[in-house]
């Protein structure tokens, strides 16, 4: 095949995982549903991505409004369990995802709660082909589900603005998050369902710093996420071998 070709045909989108979460989309806003793990999750990662935006921006974490004047791309938004929280910050929120059914559950809900935000029904290829270009992009439990790593992360890459901050969260690719991300939380204890997680998608973070290298950007920080029984919640930790969060930055 032409190189033309191949690259005309080049995609991020792997169509199985789409249908399986087009599949789910009703339960993106139920707490105690299919979701209910990313609800739990939702409070780390939303202290996470407001206090470095906050550092990184200049702007005071406490201020009602802090992402005022601040373009921010939620890719891969499923119902939009971000964005809601980023766009009530003041953010100017683009949420795209590849499942139509997915962003129409999430503009119904964010009409509902009276927040502004646009939501497409597009991939990460198509809005850099585009020229989007955002202040921050939230690449949060997407990076496991693509077909192309390197391209879905170039292509990020291309939509962040010099100056930008990006940030990605993923599970490593390790015996450890086999027994506990897949076989604990799918089959055991049942938080997910069955599939969710396929362990050779998983991404290690040696891997994923060479694709945001080779976008362009600079690794600035690098935490794990742990799961606190105790107190029922996740918090931040310096084990990565389940869950971590990365925060990128373009020069």
């Amino acid at each position: 095949m032409p190189q033309a070709a191949r690259t005309a045909a080049a995609t991020t989108i792997d169509a199985a995982e789409v249908e399986r979460f087009s599949k789910l989309s009703a339960e993106w806003w139920n707490p105690n549903g299919k979701f209910r793990p990313l609800h739990k999750f939702n409070p780390v990662r939303l202290a996470y991505i407001r206090d470095a935006v906050a550092e990184h921006f200049g702007r005071d974490p406490r201020a009602a409004k802090p992402f005022e004047k601040l373009r921010f791309l939620d890719i891969g938004c499923g119902g939009g369990l971000l964005s809601e929280p980023m766009a009530r910050l003041g953010a100017a929120v683009v949420g795209a995802d590849a499942s139509e059914t997915n962003i129409e559950v999430a503009k119904l809900h964010a009409s509902e709660s009276g927040v502004k935000i646009d939501y497409r029904a597009e991939t990460a290829e198509s809005l850099a082909d585009a020229g989007e270009k955002f202040d921050v992009i939230l690449n949060m439990e997407v990076v496991e589900h693509v077909a192309d790593i390197d391209l879905f992360i170039a292509k990020c890459g291309e939509m962040l603005k010099p100056g930008g901050i990006m940030f990605v969260a993923t599970i490593n690719r390790t015996f450890k998050a086999l027994a506990l991300a897949i076989v604990g939380a799918e089959y055991v204890l049942r938080w997910l369902p069955r599939g969710t997680h396929q362990f050779g998608k998983l991404v290690r973070p040696e891997e994923l710093e060479a694709a945001l290298r080779a976008a362009g950007m600079t690794v600035a920080d690098r935490t794990g996420v742990v799961y606190n029984p105790i107190a029922d919640r996740w918090q931040r930790s310096r084990d990565i071998d389940v869950n971590y969060m990365v925060l990128a930055k373009k020069a």
